[in-house]
């Protein structure tokens, strides 16, 4: 049977695959396994969620999961998941519990699990999790039984924590945010006046069936068009969940995560915060990244794709900075997990302490053409030891120089083979992408 957890929880369509029964179960097992590895005290269990309608009826089944394991609940109500992932550690909680599809259209939605302090669970934890959703158990009676309380002040707590780990006051900047009709729909806005920006606030009204729908990190053409219309020095867009952040600059342009994290990189090693002068990104991040990265004399770690593997990296190596295209960028100096509201604060931060526009910041990386081909095969593992692929891939390489990248990647949940070409020109990238595709496609 495939593993019930992906890279950021479980998730699914909501009450057809994460029905509510998956999701008592989920937390209460989450609760006991949890309850095993620390039973000096009763556990503790904050509990979150973004504005989807089925956000609610999840919630519920949650808080009685986990209550009916012996856990009491601190429930937040709607909040991002970088509040619920630092509020485990600021009220000394044992679990998480986030329920957000992300950037996910409305009708699904998801279990996104942290321990104690705020971190994602790793492998092990969560297959002791799955696999206690079969085993037999003694509910606790009386008063073992969890109590649920109701934690008012959740959203201020985060907002002052924000405002503590930004280093300028963003006074004289213009800022238009897109909360995607998210769980950021009053953080963002709140906290960014509070930081001393003049904020106008797009795609802030959930009503618990609009998230996402054509606005957000993921769609933003309103964004790019309200920046100009307010004549507005930057944009915002957040997701869903807002656990990332992509930024469009004056004139409309976008400013990918990978862009973030060289402005944020070269601010970190400025002040000498940048540990070990590294970077850590996903093999995914554009080569404009790693020449830029290259030209400044900061080294560049790349793992997996994924949120959680660049969470490894900076964990098992201690380093200060990474993230992912997509606009999931860390700061493990202050956040636990991706926080886009973060993110957008010290980007601004570095706009008013230095003067320059984001355009000018975000200059100091030029991105290539990237092009991205899926390529359905029969036989992804016959695609990997292919002699023809390997000579395919060694010969593109060899033509691009330095100046170009190839990457391979066989999907996790398809039969598919992704074929990533990077080139100075797009044409260049195109041709290259579809002349493996051919070989890939062949090879199987």
């Amino acid at each position: 049977m495939a593993r019930l957890f992906g890279t950021d929880g479980v998730r699914g369509l909501a009450n057809e695959e994460l029905t509510p029964e998956l999701a008592l179960s989920l937390a209460a097992s989450a609760a006991r396994v949890l309850a095993a590895h620390d039973r000096s005290h009763r556990p503790v269990a904050v509990v979150g969620r973004d504005p989807r309608a089925s956000g609610e009826m999840l919630e519920a089944a949650v808080v009685a999961g986990l209550t009916s394991a012996g856990a009491d609940v601190l429930r937040l109500g709607v909040l991002p998941t970088p509040a619920v992932a630092y509020l485990v550690g600021a009220l000394e909680a044992d679990l998480g519990v986030m329920i957000s599809a992300s950037h996910n259209p409305m009708p699904d939605n998801g279990i996104k699990l942290f321990a104690a302090g705020g971190h994602k669970l790793p492998d092990g934890i969560e297959d002791e999790i799955e696999a206690g959703l079969a085993a037999p158990v003694t509910r606790p009676t009386g008063i073992g039984v969890g109590r649920v309380k109701d934690v008012s002040d959740a959203g201020d707590r985060y907002i002052e924590h924000l405002l503590s780990a930004t280093p300028h006051p963003l006074a004289g900047l213009r800022v238009v945010v897109d909360c995607a009709n998210g769980a950021s729909s009053f953080a963002a806005p709140e906290v960014y006046r509070k930081a001393g920006a003049e904020v106008i606030a797009i795609h802030a009204d959930p009503d618990g069936v609009n998230i996402n729908e054509h606005c957000g990190s993921n769609h933003p053409e309103a964004l790019r068009a309200a920046v100009v219309e307010h004549g507005a020095d930057l944009g915002i867009a957040h997701d869903g969940d807002a656990d990332r952040c992509v930024a469009v600059d004056a004139a409309g342009e976008l400013v990918d995560g990978d862009q973030i994290m060289a402005v944020l990189a070269l601010a970190l090693a400025e002040t000498g915060e940048l540990t070990k002068n590294t970077l850590v990104a996903t093999v995914m991040s554009n080569l404009g990244l790693h020449l830029a990265m290259r030209a400044h004399d900061i080294n560049l770690v790349t793992t997996a794709v994924g949120d959680r593997y660049v969470l490894e990296e900076l964990r098992a190596s201690g380093f200060a900075l990474g993230g992912e295209q997509s606009g999931h960028v860390v700061l493990p100096a202050y956040a636990t997990t991706g926080d886009g509201l973060l993110t957008a604060l010290r980007v601004m931060s570095r706009m008013a302490s230095t003067g320059k526009s984001l355009a000018e910041l975000a200059a100091v990386m030029n991105r290539l053409p990237q092009v991205l081909v899926n390529v359905p095969v029969a036989d992804k593992a016959a695609v990997a030891v292919s002699a023809a692929v390997r000579d395919a891939v060694g010969a593109v390489e060899a033509e691009l120089g330095e100046e170009g990248r190839v990457l391979l990647r066989p999907s996790g949940t398809e039969q598919l083979v992704r074929v990533m070409v990077e080139a100075t020109a797009h044409d260049t990238a195109q041709a290259a992408a579809d002349r493996l595709a051919g070989v890939v496609s062949s090879a199987s």
